[in-house]
């Protein structure tokens, strides 16, 4: 009897090293997916597939643009963060563009070259982790929400305290654009934009879990918990902690939300949550046709022509 129990239990016992080791493979994968910087070939499925590229124009006059190179450390881990700078001749606006996650500042290109002929100056940081700045892991916008500040105090420190500034961001950078928004800012930022940003990092990550690799709602609930621990462990933040609502509900100052209605890596009913939770003023523009981060792709006019509207009432 005795060596029938020893052997139940040592059956237990292996099975339970098994299932301790394949989560943590689990986790040490998913892990490196959505924090370690490079290249992320799960995301291929989001990619767009048209062979025309109606931005071309802009992203020809970014290639040629003269650029300024700024550069500072960051709010925290004392990295060093990197910059485009474009100057617009005599002008007193400054546009600061984001980026979304595993991007760089150079695929703001058409972003860049919108907001130059809008008569802005421009200022393209790299995010940390990302492009030639420096990092060791991905925020998604909660550490990096210091840093664009610092970016503004930066541009300030340049350009003068006359500055008026806007924050745009696209995916990553429109999460962080609005977490930025619920920090207390120099008065000279007086607008944000923001394009297809998520909600929060954890409901993002349950949509992924679930879209990407298809796991069960119980499934998909259990290793995002798992992975928010390890974040917290990495990062010093939960997943639910990096959240856009919280700090929109901080935020005063006017705020576009813009978002693809065929978006399916930040899911559209995201804005909606996003957009009521803001105090200021704002509006909301569904681009119906649009997916993930292909709103100004798929109706260029249209976009800058809200932008425009919105920067010309509120700046």
């Amino acid at each position: 009897m005795n060596r029938k129990r020893k052997k139940v239990w040592w059956t237990i016992g292996i099975v339970v090293a098994v299932l301790i080791v394949l989560i943590g493979v689990g986790e040490a994968y998913f892990f490196n997916v959505a924090f370690v910087p490079g290249e992320k070939s799960v995301l291929n499925k989001y990619s767009s597939k048209k062979k025309k590229d109606s931005l071309a124009q802009n992203k020809k006059w970014y290639k040629n643009a003269k650029k300024e190179h700024w550069y500072i450390k960051s709010a925290s881990s004392n990295y060093r963060l990197d910059a485009n700078y474009i100057p617009n001749k005599h002008s007193k606006k400054t546009a600061v563009l984001l980026h979304g996650f595993g991007n760089n500042k150079n695929t703001m290109a058409p972003y860049a070259a919108m907001f130059h002929q809008l008569e802005y100056n421009v200022l393209i940081p790299d995010a940390r982790a990302h492009g030639q700045s420096q990092g060791k892991y991905i925020g998604y916008g909660w550490p990096e929400k210091y840093d664009v500040r610092k970016w503004v105090n930066k541009d300030l420190s340049i350009e003068g305290r006359k500055q008026q500034i806007v924050i745009f961001g696209v995916s990553m950078g429109g999460a962080t654009a609005m977490m930025t928004s619920g920090l207390k800012m120099p008065k000279q930022v007086k607008v944000y934009i923001e394009d297809c940003g998520y909600s929060d990092v954890k409901a993002e990550f349950m949509h992924e879990a679930k879209d990407l690799y298809g796991m069960p709602q119980a499934v998909a609930i259990s290793a995002v918990t798992l992975l928010s621990g390890v974040s917290k462990a990495n990062l010093g933040f939960y997943l639910g902690d990096a959240s856009a609502v919280k700090q929109l509900r901080k935020n005063t100052k006017p705020m576009l939300f813009i978002h693809g209605g065929k978006d399916n890596f930040v899911p559209t009913k995201m804005v909606y949550q996003n957009y009521h939770a803001t105090n200021g003023p704002k509006e909301l523009w569904i681009a119906k046709s649009a997916a993930h981060a292909r709103s100004f792709e798929t109706y260029p006019h249209e976009y800058k022509m809200r932008i425009n509207k919105f920067l010309n009432k509120y700046m």
